[in-house]
């Protein structure tokens, strides 16, 4: 009877590990980390694009045109006040994923980028 009890116990600890192994991986995938330099605009003001402001950074890659909807976290919020009126040249850090065909990016640390 305790060999059938730790036997059942085993099974079971092992389909919890095995059940929760896919969801840590996609957990992993969501969100790469990169760092974006770019203009910062308000999709609000500059773009047209929303009802209200939202920063994101419009980057240049491969020769295309890629813009980058920053998440509302407090850094995001903090920074906004630099870009809401006038655009300007900055360099973000975060994690970045796409959502409904759009990138999100969500900040860690985001600056007003050094004119060259």
């Amino acid at each position: 009877m305790k060999k059938t009890i730790v036997l059942l116990t085993g099974i079971a600890g092992l389909l919890l590990l095995a059940s929760t192994m896919p969801t840590m991986a996609a957990d992993e995938g969501a969100g790469k980390k990169v760092t974006i330099t770019g203009m910062g605009k308000c999709a609000k003001c500059a773009l047209h694009e929303t009802d209200t402001c939202q920063n994101v950074i419009e980057a240049d890659e491969h020769g295309k045109k890629v813009t980058y909807y920053l998440t509302k976290n407090d850094i995001s919020k903090d920074f906004h006040s630099n870009i809401c009126k006038e655009s300007k040249k900055v360099k973000a850090t975060g994690t970045v994923k796409e959502v409904d065909g759009k990138k999100e990016l969500t900040v860690s640390k985001i600056t007003v980028a050094e004119k060259e």
